[in-house]
């Protein structure tokens, strides 16, 4: 175990990755994922060779474990990876999302002599020139960094997060080999299908490059904290400028119990029930008001002052919000509301929350199934993960997503949802939510006595607009008629059988002349005598009689089958 240990600290440690090395890991990685794909309906790799739900279900969960450890051996790149791919349920089965949720930066750390070396670079002095006192024992180790406590020579506590050595090379060479992998993901026949592999790409190499820029994180602190100025229950640490880089960054301490520690919480005397309702009320507020969110709210993030004020730590992932978004709120509320499911999808393609694909239907009717089964309860009483839940099984596998804004937030939402219940059994978000979603109501419509009448308004001025604007329809329709611009897809499923049916007859004779023309010729290479030439001959012909056989099997299964 201990030189296990010692190998990963080797690995994560280095400041010099081999490129070719990197490409069979990872390649090795992504091949040996392609054959656990391709098993998985095969019934034969089953016990009792026998395909179950049960089976796939305990399968695709040992599956998962497998690539959260692998992403973990494989370093920093496929950590972050692997976290932001757990907000795509719209690609990945439910299992994965989960065991990719769990993915946290639990790694060894590096030596004091690299954190010397790299806070000398960046800063152009010595650690005993820029602070009085420097804990060379990290505070926390992260897949992109580790966290040192130190002093100010002016005599503040601070912490000073210096990033991991050799991140940026490594970035470099994941990504470039990534890009490969992406574009056939791309290119193939299957997996391709429908599915914006180089778009995810760009996405994961955004989100990276930005994380690992410590300015950055340095403006959205500072940006943070000034919107929680008026907030005396949230703590929010400052970004001291003269001490940052883009590979290294200082912040003000700001001590806490974790939100997760439950005992420590109750001994310091601190008031779970309110600090769970502390999270969700600073989260609505960044996001209804600020539109600019933490979207890693997880307890390693979170934690509580010793007077019982919220504290926000590590900024590197942060969201935004359209300026639009309080009217599709709005539009989202009401539909959900009425129930109308088209009122719905619309409003989530104006937010950005569904991308708009050739067909919609599908969405349509999945978002319409759910609004008619699982939105019975009233609003105070629904929980956020089943809400998510309910909205990732129906987006897996479907020709539509949820962009990673969207899917941050619900997890986000999910996981405070989850923090507050840690803290008080009873606490439920939905019913903190609840007054800031009348409250965006009332604003909406001005004053509140009269939603109604502004709702009906809006949709007799939109009724008379689309009245209005159907001759001006009918008519670009009839010309496209004519130009023989629209098209019909009409599918008959007895006529496509019909001609799978023929195809496969033709191929059949194909087959049967082939035979009859080489077991001729072998015959009479025979007879003269040319017997390896004969065998050859022949051994073809056998090899396509085997094929015949199979397609007669075929075709007398498919027959049977209709």
């Amino acid at each position: 175990m201990e030189q296990g240990y010692s190998d990963t600290a080797y690995r994560w440690n280095r400041e010099n990755y081999s490129s070719k090395r990197r490409f069979v890991d990872i390649w090795s990685f992504v091949l040996s994922l392609m054959f656990r794909i391709w098993r998985y309906n095969k019934a034969w790799t089953y016990s009792g060779g026998v395909i179950t739900e049960q089976k796939q279900s305990a399968r695709r969960k040992a599956q998962a474990i497998w690539i959260r450890n692998t992403f973990l051996d494989l370093g920093p790149t496929f950590i972050k990876v692997g976290q932001l791919f757990s907000t795509r349920a719209d690609i990945f089965p439910s299992e994965y999302v989960e065991e990719l949720s769990k993915l946290q930066d639990r790694v060894p750390a590096f030596s004091y002599e690299q954190v010397e070396t790299i806070i000398e670079q960046e800063l152009g002095k010595t650690i005993p020139q820029l602070f009085r006192s420097f804990e060379p024992i990290p505070l926390a180790a992260a897949s992109l960094g580790q966290v040192h406590k130190a002093v100010l020579h002016s005599g503040e506590s601070v912490v000073v997060k210096v990033q991991r050595p050799g991140l940026k090379k490594l970035f470099e060479i994941d990504l470039k080999i990534l890009k490969g992998i992406a574009r056939y993901f791309q290119n193939h026949p299957k997996w391709g299908r429908g599915r914006d592999w180089m778009g995810i790409y760009e996405e994961c190499c955004r989100i990276l490059w930005e994380e690992i820029d410590y300015i950055n994180e340095g403006r959205n602190a500072d940006a943070f904290r000034r919107n929680f100025r008026n907030f005396d229950w949230v703590r929010v640490p400052r970004v001291y400028w003269r001490y940052g880089t883009s590979r290294v960054i200082t912040l003000e301490y700001v001590p806490g119990i974790k939100v997760s520690q439950y005992e420590a919480l109750e001994a310091a005397g601190v008031d779970r029930k309110a600090i769970a309702r502390y999270g969700a009320q600073a989260y609505l507020h960044q996001l209804l008001n600020n539109g600019f969110f933490h979207a890693d709210p997880h307890p390693g993030n979170l934690a509580v002052s010793p007077d019982g004020a919220l504290i926000f730590y590590d900024f590197g992932m942060m969201g935004t919000i359209k300026s639009n978004v309080r009217e599709g709120l709005m539009e989202t509320l009401f539909g959900i509301a009425q129930k109308d499911g088209d009122r719905v999808v619309q409003s989530l393609i104006n937010l950005g929350a569904i991308a708009p694909v050739e067909d919609i239907s599908p969405v349509r009717r999945s978002v319409q199934y759910m609004l008619d089964n699982f939105m019975d309860k009233p609003f105070e009483n629904q929980s956020v993960a089943a809400i998510s839940e309910d909205l990732y099984e129906i987006a897996y596998d479907q020709p539509f997503r949820f962009p990673a804004t969207f899917t941050f937030v619900m997890r986000a939402f999910s996981t405070l949802e989850g923090v507050g219940k840690g803290l008080d059994p009873e606490f439920n978000f939905m019913e903190v939510a609840q007054p800031y979603a009348m409250q965006l109501m009332a604003e909406n419509n001005g004053i509140e006595g009269n939603s109604f009448l502004n709702e009906l308004s809006r949709q007799a001025v939109q009724v008379s607009s689309t009245a209005l604007g159907l001759p001006r329809r009918l008519e670009d329709t009839l010309d496209k008629i004519e130009r023989g611009d629209i098209r019909l897809r009409v599918r008959s499923v007895e006529t496509e059988r019909l001609l799978r049916r023929q195809t496969n007859i033709q191929l059949g004779m194909s087959y049967a002349l082939i035979i009859s023309g080489f077991t001729i010729a072998a015959t009479i290479l025979l007879v003269n005598e040319y017997l390896w030439l004969a065998i050859f001959l022949g051994l073809i012909a056998a090899t396509v009689s085997f094929i015949l056989i199979r397609l007669l099997l075929r075709l007398d299964r498919y027959d049977q089958k209709y």
